[in-house]
């Protein structure tokens, strides 16, 4: 966590300020032949020091390449997505299993794919 912190220079005064620039966890992980990377977003966290445990949406960008028949129109290698899980912390490592769900397409049934991943607390 970056911070910012200020004290009052008045002797025997205990005030004391304390504002917050950034705090999250950047997660990098395997999940359906492909990787992904995100940035936890909105969460329920449970926390007792020095674990914690998160609980909401990732959005993440997956990079997996598409196999298709030669000539045939493919997606981007990266595109964004926005998947759910579950995250638990551990002072600042961070291991998460995430699900993402693939839209159906012509060829295959739309469904959800589970994935692990592992990260950094800051």
């Amino acid at each position: 966590m970056l911070s910012l912190a200020a004290q009052s220079q008045s002797p025997g005064s205990a005030l004391q300020t304390k504002a917050t620039l950034f705090e999250g966890v950047i997660v990098v992980g395997y999940v359906d032949q492909g990787a992904y990377v995100n940035c936890t977003g909105p969460a329920i966290k449970f926390s007792k020091k020095p674990f914690a445990v998160l609980v909401g949406l990732l959005p993440s960008l997956r990079i997996k390449k598409d196999k298709v028949a030669a000539g045939a129109p493919k997606n981007s290698i990266i595109t964004p997505n926005l998947g759910a899980g579950i995250t638990a912390i551990y002072k600042h490592l961070a291991i998460q299993v995430p699900v993402y769900y693939n839209a159906k397409t012509s060829s295959k049934d739309g469904k959800w794919n589970p994935g692990i991943g592992i990260g950094y607390k800051f």
